[in-house]
C-alpha cells in the first residue's frame, strides 16, 4: 500500500522536475556549449551510479542487454537532449521547441500498439486530441510573438525545426525501446550503461563541433549539479520508473504538462502573466492527461467490485 501510495506521487514531481530541464538549457547557455555541457552532465552522472551500483553490489546485465541498454542511451540522452539544447543555444523560441516535443505522446500512443501491443481506448485518444488542443490554445499567444522575430542570423529556421523534430522522434523511439527490451535488468546498472552510450556519442560531437571551453563561475557549477542530480538522476529514474509501472503512451502524455509547468515556472519566477486563453489552454490539458490516465484506475475499481 505504502508503495502504491508513492507511486502516485511519481508523476507530478517528474512533471515538476523535468520541466526545469528548459530553464537550465536557456541559464547554461552563456557559460559553456551545448554538447560541451552535456557530455560533461553524463559523465558525472554515469560516474556517480557507477559507484552506487558498485557500492550496492548491483547486477549487470548480459552483453546483449548491455548493448540494448547503451543504443537506449543514444535515444533517450544523446540524440533527444543533445537535439533540444542546440536549438536552444542558437536562439529558438522554447515555446516552439516544447510545441513540438508535445507532439510526441501523439506519435507514442500511434506507435505503442504496434511495437509495445498496448491497446489505446476512444477515451484515451480523446484525451491526446484534447491535451493537444489545449496545449495549442497555451502556446499560441507565446507563439505569435515568437514568430515576429527571427530564431539566428546565420540559422535557419528550416534547420532548427528539422533537429527538433529529429530530437522529438529519437525521444520517442527511445521510450518504447526501454518499455520493449529494458523491462527486466536492474535499473541502476541499465541507466548507468545509458548514459556511457549517450556519453560515447556527445564527446565526439563536443570534440568536433565546440571549443570544449568552460566558464568556471557558481552559475555553471549550480547549473550543472541540478542537470545532474535533479534531471540526469532524479527526473530520468523517475520517467523509467513510470514507463516500467505502467503503459509508456501513458507516461507518454506527461510530456502534455511540461511547457504549462514551465509557464507557472515563469509566473512565480520573473513575473510574466498567463493571459486567459493559456489559462483555459493549461486547463484543458491538464484534463486531457487525466482521460489518458484514468483507465487504469477505472479498471481497478471495477476488479475490487467483483
Amino acid at each position: 500500500m505504502a508503495r502504491v501510495r508513492i507511486l502516485v506521487l511519481f508523476p507530478a514531481l517528474f512533471v515538476l522536475i523535468w520541466s526545469t530541464g528548459w530553464i537550465v538549457a536557456k541559464y547554461a547557455g552563456p557559460y559553456t556549449e551545448p554538447f560541451s555541457f552535456l557530455t560533461v552532465r553524463y559523465a558525472l552522472a554515469g560516474l556517480l551510479l557507477l559507484v552506487f551500483c558498485l557500492v550496492f553490489k548491483a547486477r549487470w546485465p548480459d552483453r546483449q542487454l548491455m548493448l540494448l541498454a547503451l543504443l537506449s542511451g543514444v535515444f533517450l540522452h544523446a540524440i533527444y537532449l543533445g537535439g533540444m539544447w542546440w536549438v536552444l543555444d542558437r536562439q529558438m523560441p522554447s515555446t516552439l521547441s516544447g510545441m513540438m516535443a508535445a507532439l510526441q505522446p501523439l506519435l507514442t500512443a500511434f506507435l505503442a500498439g504496434t511495437i509495445v501491443g498496448e491497446h489505446i481506448s476512444p477515451r484515451q485518444w480523446l484525451g491526446f486530441a484534447t491535451g493537444f488542443a489545449g496545449l495549442m490554445l497555451a502556446l499560441l499567444p507565446r507563439l505569435a510573438i515568437d514568430f515576429s522575430g527571427s530564431a539566428d542570423g546565420e540559422t535557419s529556421w528550416s534547420l532548427l525545426i528539422a533537429i527538433n523534430f529529429i530530437a522529438m522522434i529519437s525521444v520517442v523511439i527511445g521510450t518504447l525501446f526501454q518499455k520493449k527490451y529494458l523491462q527486466q535488468g536492474d535499473l541502476r546498472t541499465i541507466t548507468t550503461l545509458q548514459y556511457l552510450g549517450a556519453f560515447l556519442v556527445t564527446l565526439p560531437a563536443a570534440l568536433l563541433l565546440e571549443s570544449f571551453e568552460f566558464s568556471w563561475t557558481p552559475q555553471f557549477f549550480g547549473a550543472m549539479a541540478w542537470s545532474v542530480l535533479g534531471l540526469s538522476l532524479g527526473a530520468i529514474g523517475l520517467l523509467v520508473i513510470l514507463i516500467r509501472e505502467g503503459e509508456v503512451s501513458r507516461a507518454a502524455a506527461l510530456i502534455y504538462l511540461i511547457p504549462p509547468t514551465i509557464a507557472v515556472q515563469a509566473y512565480f519566477l520573473f513575473g510574466e502573466r498567463l493571459s486567459l486563453m493559456e489559462m483555459i489552454g493549461m486547463l484543458l490539458t491538464v484534463f486531457g492527461v487525466y482521460l489518458v490516465s484514468v483507465k487504469r484506475r477505472l479498471k481497478s475499481v471495477r476488479t475490487r467490485s467483483v
